[in-house]
């Protein structure tokens, strides 16, 4: 009866042979007073199959899958009409209008501010701008940060067809979430591809080197949305049309796409653009200590008397405001041993690694704020304030 229920065509063909075979044996016996009412057995037949077939509908899997379909793709065709215009390809000149290369950006304001990637322009003297209606336009640097590789240009004015796009939030993402990536790949214009979060809170390194280490970028997002050469400061955006992040990067030996790509979180740009469109620049906070960059195990942490969240200062650097609030670094180096400070949290907040103290300097302090760090010295829980400084 399972496999009737799941095959209603074979059902009924079923109930019809008997219903026929039942009309068959009646001429064949003799009759009587009682007679089949046979209008009345296949319209009991054809409800028993309807509501059956209404059954198996219902749970059809096939007719879910053409609803969701189709409107997942009403949902990126509409976020790519909304968007695609205000997208620009970007083409970058030397001083002797030699062509250096081609990236991506967008729109964020009326004022004609685009943000693309600090190593997009970066080596550029001069910056034409082409919209998605091909319209052309010259382009002023405004500011770049290399730490985040974020950076703006602007043009004097946008076609009558270019609305902003709107800014998300990229603290409220999810593993799993659709996005969108709009941009230039290989000189492609106006290419869309799409994707989901392949991850949260990845932290690469910054292409500026100081005293022999690196800065980071922290809470950057990864996708598995194609990204490749071109695509660089093209918006990574959510179904609602929001940009959750700038195309930073790829994770490839051979340059091109292998599903690992990297955006700048919104909420830097939402920090960073601002003061790159006043001021050219942006001035991180700092502290001014190298952090051990891997994580200890168990057993070590167990032998130094600490717990197993934190963050091992090792050095200090002379002069900074690390300095002067009095931190200790630890001599890893020689021997591992609890000679120095473990961080634990920040203004209460509690941090596990390096990156998540990165994250709250970049994503919640300011230059001249005094902060709370919680420490352990000698065995011991202490509180140390500590007034930023500005990142060198």
């Amino acid at each position: 009866m399972k496999q009737l229920r799941h095959n209603p065509v074979f059902f009924i063909l079923v109930l019809f042979a008997f219903i026929s075979l039942g009309c068959q044996a009646a001429t064949l016996l003799p009759a009587t007073n009682s007679s089949i009412d046979d209008e009345a057995v296949i319209a009991a037949a054809v409800a028993t199959v309807s509501a059956e077939t209404e059954v198996v509908n219902i749970n059809a899997p096939a007719q879910t899958t053409e609803i969701v379909t189709a409107d997942l793709e009403n949902r990126f065709i509409d976020v790519y009409n909304r968007v695609n215009p205000a997208v620009v390809h970007i083409f970058v000149f030397d001083d002797n209008n030699i062509f250096l290369g081609t990236g991506s950006g967008f729109v964020i304001d009326p004022n004609g501010n685009i943000v693309t990637n600090n190593h997009v322009v970066a080596d550029g003297d001069e910056f034409e701008v082409v919209f998605a209606s091909g319209e052309r336009s010259r382009a002023m640097l405004s500011g770049t940060d290399v730490d985040s590789d974020l950076a703006v240009i602007q043009v004097d004015s946008l076609p009558s067809d270019v609305t902003p796009v709107p800014l998300g939030d990229s603290g409220n993402l999810q593993v799993g979430q659709f996005v969108v990536a709009i941009g230039n790949p290989f000189g492609e214009a106006g290419s869309m591809s799409i994707g989901v979060i392949s991850g949260l809170g990845r932290t690469i390194d910054s292409q500026r080197v100081v005293a022999g280490g690196n800065f980071s970028i922290p809470q950057v997002i990864q996708t598995d949305a194609a990204i490749n050469p071109g695509n660089s400061g093209g918006p990574l955006l959510n179904l609602n049309g929001e940009v959750i992040g700038v195309n930073s990067a790829i994770l490839s030996t051979s340059g091109a796409n292998s599903g690992v790509g990297f955006s700048i979180p919104v909420n830097a740009v939402r920090n960073i653009a601002p003061a790159l469109i006043a001021d050219g620049e942006y001035n991180y906070p700092y502290i001014g200590i190298s952090m051990w960059p891997q994580a200890f195990t168990l057993r070590q942490l167990e032998t130094l008397d600490l717990p197993p969240n934190g963050v091992f200062i090792t050095g200090v650097t002379e002069g900074t405001p690390a300095d002067e609030a009095g931190l200790v670094g630890h001599n890893l180096s020689l021997s591992l041993t609890p000679d120095g400070d473990y961080i634990t949290a920040i203004n209460g907040q509690p941090v596990r690694n390096s990156d998540e103290l990165l994250s709250y300097l970049v994503f919640e302090t300011t230059v001249g704020e005094t902060v709370e760090l919680t420490v352990i010295r000698d065995g011991e829980e202490i509180k140390l304030p500590l007034t930023l400084g500005e990142r060198p």
